[in-house]
């Protein structure tokens, strides 16, 4: 009779053991991946925006699908997600409060002039006579004539002078490619990052300067991504590669081209030409051409925070929705639920597939451009207010502070 007990005591446990294995193993309980990756800024949870679909619903006019989500959901209820965002009042440390109040008693001078000595891209419509906060009025000029007793000396690509005397101009460098680097000679610092003297963002106008802006409210249902790169860039070559040969994609530049040759967005899309009696470049078309897509991929140069750069710019200012790879805080940058960050995949197949049916869902796509047309902007109005189109201003008022030619020499 004991071992009887004993048996079955055995017997009972084993049964108890293989119903626990079996609970473990079917799909009754699942668990997070190991490679899935969760943000608490990410703006939509894998699939969920779509998971009210009954059906697929392919769609090219971008109007039709702005009236559908207008009457399924709306700008109040938008508004009403995103209300912690509105007014600005989100703090976050990626980007200097370039809107904020000043004391206008800290500044020095009521008029300060910069001469830009050394630069690549700097473009010569940010000459002008700037009207900025506190009555001070700020000179930007690459002319010395204008200039000729400048209060700073702006360089970009070249070294500032290595010493400074009393009643020289002060130094100011500038370094906005993402391994930002001090010359080491300069009274200011102006980069991307919020941690340096002056902060410069990629986005706002100036960046965008001569471009047929001109946008189509057609898009492409059969060719769902633009893609433009001419600098082939191994990690971002072999990154694109394996996204874009899961989905149907136009590559126009030099890596991976596959429309038959460079500058062949002009003959896909003739009326994105701005001035026929020109010859085109590829910046001149480019916001048009971008236009006609439901989404432009966008994968930064080097990784690194808070080196957001025109590339995701480019794609927001065009009415597409770009699936970005780049700064890990790239939320602190954007408009919410503008963007698709691609490093919130598992992996690419399930980014593509993301894609695909976002691209035949109107009311969950046009959900990305909702914060355009609701006034939602959240970070982004500190981004564009940290942008270039303010840098002559923002500049002028810290060389104000320190008093210009008057400065003391260090």
């Amino acid at each position: 009779m004991q071992l009887k007990s004993i048996n079955t005591f055995v017997i009972t446990l084993m049964l108890g053991f293989a119903l626990i294995i079996f609970f473990f193993t079917t799909s009754f309980l699942e668990f997070p991946s190991a490679n899935s990756s969760v943000s608490s800024t990410l703006e939509y949870s894998i699939f969920e925006t779509l998971s009210n679909s009954s059906k697929p619903e392919p769609f090219i006019d971008l109007h039709k699908a702005f009236n559908k989500w207008d009457s399924q959901v709306g700008c109040a209820q938008f508004r009403e997600k995103h209300k912690e965002l509105l007014g600005n009042r989100s703090k976050i440390s990626s980007l200097q409060d370039a809107e904020g109040q000043i004391q206008c008693g800290e500044l020095q001078m009521n008029h300060v002039s910069v001469l830009v000595k050394g630069w690549t891209w700097v473009p010569d419509n940010m000459n002008n006579l700037y009207s900025c906060r506190c009555g001070l009025s700020c000179l930007w000029t690459k002319s010395s004539v204008l200039a000729d007793r400048p209060d700073a000396l702006l360089f970009e690509t070249t070294t500032p002078p290595f010493q400074r005397l009393s009643g020289d101009p002060l130094r100011v460098y500038m370094d906005l490619e993402a391994g930002r680097k001090k010359s080491g000679y300069e009274d200011m610092f102006i980069s991307y990052h919020a941690k340096d003297d002056v902060q410069s963002t990629y986005a706002g106008a100036l960046f965008h300067n001569n471009r047929n802006y001109q946008l189509s409210s057609i898009k492409n249902n059969d060719t769902l991504v633009y893609w433009s790169s001419s600098r082939c860039l191994p990690q971002r070559n072999q990154l694109a590669k394996k996204l874009l040969s899961l989905l149907p994609h136009h590559s126009f530049g030099k890596c991976m081209n596959n429309v038959g040759g460079l500058d062949q967005a002009l003959s896909f899309y003739p009326e994105c030409v701005k001035d026929s009696n020109e010859a085109p470049k590829w910046w001149d078309h480019l916001h048009c051409a971008m236009s006609h897509y439901k989404f432009v991929l966008a994968i930064e140069n080097t990784i690194t925070e808070s080196y957001v750069t025109e590339k995701l710019f480019y794609a927001l200012d065009s009415g597409a929705v770009p699936i970005y790879f780049g700064a890990p805080n790239v939320w602190d940058f954007v408009p919410p639920h503008s963007i698709i960050d691609g490093t919130q995949f598992s992996s690419m197949a399930q980014l593509a597939s993301y894609i695909k049916s976002l691209a035949n869902d109107p009311v969950a796509y046009a959900e990305y451009h909702a914060w355009r047309r609701c006034g939602v902007l959240g970070n982004y109005r500190k981004t564009r207010g940290a942008s270039l189109d303010t840098l002559p201003c923002r500049l002028c008022e810290a060389v104000s502070r320190k008093n210009g030619r008057n400065a003391k020499a260090l």
